[in-house]
């Protein structure tokens, strides 16, 4: 075997992990996603429903942002409800295609991937009816909204980004791509197979855009939400933002106890979501604690 091969077999392991902890998710509710899509200018219950209409309350449409290898079903079917049942207008897209590959989305190139949040942010302000939306994303998408709040004009439609362990300046996947410029060939192997993930290597030519002069851009709120347990984005502490209305969390200093990691932050914990609602909603924010898991 090559020695590049050998160097990627490792890094293919951890990617192919986060994978398949989404696929049952994914089949089970490929027909619900089909059918959403269908029925999108028709009023029904849940997110993705193009009739609903911002209250006084909250204002402004939430738009969901999934990570690498998620899409707009299974990276949000606890985030979503929990965010209708608080009188949430919800959205969520996919994004990042590549031919050929169902369900696994967010490995484009991530400039394009932020060009499909333009449009899809667009789409979801014509049908409410509001003026700017929140966005909250997990991963590559709490990080790729920034390319498109700085470079897209989209800090005029965005009021808050709220990142659920975001890869805000890159990573190295536990260290495992560290090794790739010792392998001749493994790096450009890796950015012709899935761009979005060789634009995440801390390092890239696209996150040296995306920060240069500085993490945020004015007129928006930035929250991110980490845990210390993440194996994915490394060191943890890489995804907080500098700036001017940033909030960095940390869901350890609100519940000692949380064990959460990269995927499960995102995926189905309350605390973190608990704290996304308090960025949401700031002026009517309530104290996280480990008790919030009930709220």
């Amino acid at each position: 075997m090559l020695p590049w091969k050998r160097a990627l077999r490792p890094l293919a392991a951890l990617l192919l992990a986060a994978a398949v902890s989404l696929t049952p998710a994914a089949a089970a509710h490929a027909d619900s996603a089909t059918a959403d899509t269908a029925t999108a200018s028709a009023p029904h219950s849940g997110w993705n429903n193009y009739s609903c209409k911002p209250s006084a309350t909250h204002p402004r449409p939430v738009v969901l942002v999934h990570g690498t290898f998620g899409n707009s079903i299974d990276n949000w079917l606890s985030l979503a409800p929990y965010l209708v049942k608080r009188g949430y207008c919800v959205f969520s897209l996919d994004y990042g295609q590549l031919p050929g590959v169902p369900f696994f989305h967010g490995l484009g190139p991530i400039d394009k991937s932020a060009e499909q949040l333009d449009t899809y942010v667009d789409k979801v302000l014509a049908a409410t009816g509001a003026s700017e939306a929140d966005l909250v994303g997990h991963s590559q998408g709490g990080m790729m909204p920034r390319y498109y709040l700085k470079f897209l004009g989209g800090a005029d439609k965005v009021n808050a980004l709220v990142g659920l362990a975001p890869d805000n300046h890159g990573t190295t996947l536990s260290g495992l791509t560290a090794l790739l410029p010792y392998f001749p060939g493994a790096e450009d192997l890796l950015s012709a197979a899935t761009p979005g993930l060789a634009d995440q290597i801390v390092g890239s030519a696209f996150l040296t855009k995306l920060n240069a002069g500085g993490d945020t851009v004015p007129g928006v709120r930035y929250t991110v939400i980490s845990t210390r347990y993440d194996q994915v984005v490394t060191p943890y502490r890489s995804q907080y933002l500098d700036g001017p209305g940033v909030k960095n969390v940390l869901v350890q200093d609100l519940c000692p106890v949380n064990l959460s990691e990269h995927l499960a932050i995102g995926l189905f914990d309350r605390i973190a979501y608990h704290e996304v609602a308090n960025a949401l909603d700031p002026a009517n924010a309530r104290r996280t604690t480990c008790a919030s898991v009930f709220s």
